[in-house]
């Protein structure tokens, strides 16, 4: 249902409340003013006919009721006396016979309201003329006609039932009169209201939609035009903190998707509320973790107690995890708290030492190696050259020949460790030639013939077809074959 139609039908059931009202209230007055004019105007007449009725003498029951006739044709109105036990002994409606039957009128409440108070007056429907009546009952002093104690006047309410009826007939025209107004002017008064309604739901639906409009209509000067603009202004600065929001979490999200570190962000209430790519690939888990606790997610102890520890502002300190989901994976878990209103939260940054910890195993194995690698020849030489102190020239030459061939290999060692310094630091030099890959065995099996030849042993060589010629240093593959043979 439209605005329009609302408005409507409130002012149609508010004019139609209001005549029905107005009606009923007219109505009641109506009655009431007319009761009161028939029970005064009875009263008055009541009154006339007692002291009238108390200088006259009737000894006998009909010429009581004769007496009640021609009041009741010089009244108007229905005449009753009534004696002082109650009894009915006159009536202007009933004849003689029928007066004989009439039940006792000493309990009726205008009777009992005059014996007390000196004046009664009741309204109920008559049970003898089938009617709704009004009585009035007044008492006869010092009557002259000893059978006489209460003289009654009754009219029926009739007139003031076609009364009521023209009011309600003239109501019902006024009601209709302002329904027809009532109608005709919402309709006219309410459409440019509808209007401009309709414009603010126009807009409204256009923000809701995204599209943020600078223009503003013309909404009026009254209080649906001073919310209709504040609305606006409140929506288009709404829509530039959002475009300022959303720039900086597109910042905020390249960020921490170009980082090689894991970003965990915990709220206060210890539930997830963002996680990187880094994070998800390091532990495992899948998209739809926003709004989780924290435990369901990371499941090692140690992690759990430096975010617990954060959100309750205790400080923390980073630790290094092994295993975690892989078994070869090295983690360092740093906690920090974060202070967010209305709490505080914490923020995980996960760094895999992964290669760091396997580059300095290989460290520590390769120093070990060269060690014992250069110890042997530095042994040998020592002994030797101690031994050449007390040697003749035989064995001198010999002995030389030994510290010689332990000099070449420490040698040999100390220029592979310089290569590997120029290879990591990128500065060793790098030919690319075409190579024959028979030739480069050829010239191996030729440099250590001696020492195949002494550990008796024999070299085969199957070369593919389509590996006959190989693109790379000469030098550099020539030591990198001899090192495997």
């Amino acid at each position: 249902m439209s605005f329009r139609a609302k408005i409507f039908l409130t002012a149609l059931a508010a004019a139609a409340v209001a005549a029905l009202v107005a009606t009923a209230l007219v109505s009641w007055s109506v009655r009431r003013s007319l009761e009161t004019r028939i029970e005064r105007e009875l009263a008055t007449e009541a009154r006339m006919a007692a002291e009238m009725l108390a200088h006259r003498t009737a000894a006998t029951e009909p010429e009581l009721d004769a007496e009640a006739d021609t009041l009741g044709q010089i009244l108007g109105a229905r005449v009753t006396f009534i004696a002082g036990d109650g009894r009915v002994v006159g009536d202007s409606e009933l004849t003689a016979g029928q007066i004989r039957t009439v039940e006792n009128h000493g309990e009726r409440p205008e009777i009992v309201e005059a014996r007390r108070q000196g004046f009664g007056s009741a309204q109920r429907r008559s049970t003898t003329v089938r009617t709704d009546m009004m009585y009035v009952a007044i008492p006869v002093k010092d009557p002259g006609m000893p059978l006489l104690a209460f003289v009654r006047l009754a009219l029926p309410l009739t007139d003031v039932d076609r009364q009521l009826a023209a009011v309600r007939s003239l109501g019902a025209l006024g009601f209709a009169v302002g329904i027809a107004a009532a109608i005709a002017l919402t309709w006219i008064f309410s459409a440019p209201l509808a209007r401009r309604l309709r414009a603010i739901d126009e807009r409204a639906r256009e923000y809701a939609a995204g599209h943020f409009t600078r223009g503003i209509p013309d909404y009026g000067q009254d209080e649906i035009g001073n919310v209709a603009r504040t609305l606006d202004s409140l929506t288009h600065d709404l829509a530039g903190r959002l475009q300022g929001l959303e720039a900086d979490r597109a910042r905020m999200a390249a960020i921490l998707s170009g980082m090689i570190e894991g970003v965990l962000v915990i709220n206060e209430h210890g539930r997830l509320q963002l996680a990187n790519d880094a994070a998800r690939r390091l532990l495992h888990i899948d998209a739809a973790v926003e709004g989780r606790h924290y435990p369901e997610i990371v499941r090692q102890p140690a992690i759990a107690e430096q975010i617990a520890a954060a959100l309750s502002g205790k400080p923390t300190r980073s630790v290094e995890l092994t295993g975690l989901r892989d078994s070869a994976m090295t983690l360092i878990a740093r906690t920090a708290p974060v202070e967010i209103s209305p709490g505080r939260g914490a923020v995980v940054v996960l760094h895999d030492i992964t290669d760091l910890r396997r580059a300095d195993m290989i460290r520590r194995d390769f120093v070990a190696n060269v060690s014992h690698e250069l110890r042997t020849p530095l042994t040998a030489i020592r002994g030797y050259v101690e031994a050449l102190a007390d040697a003749d020239p035989a064995e001198s030459r010999r002995f030389l020949e030994i510290v010689a061939r332990h000099t070449l290999r420490m040698e040999r060692l100390v220029r592979d460790l310089l290569r590997l310094a120029r290879l990591d630091a990128g500065q060793e030099p790098l030919e690319r030639l075409p190579c024959s890959v028979e030739s480069l065995f050829g010239a191996i099996e030729t440099d250590l013939a001696g020492l195949i030849a002494s550990r008796r042993l024999i070299v085969e060589r199957h070369v593919g077809r389509d590996a006959v010629m190989v693109t790379g240093d000469p030098a550099k593959l020539q030591d990198a074959l001899r090192n495997l043979l």
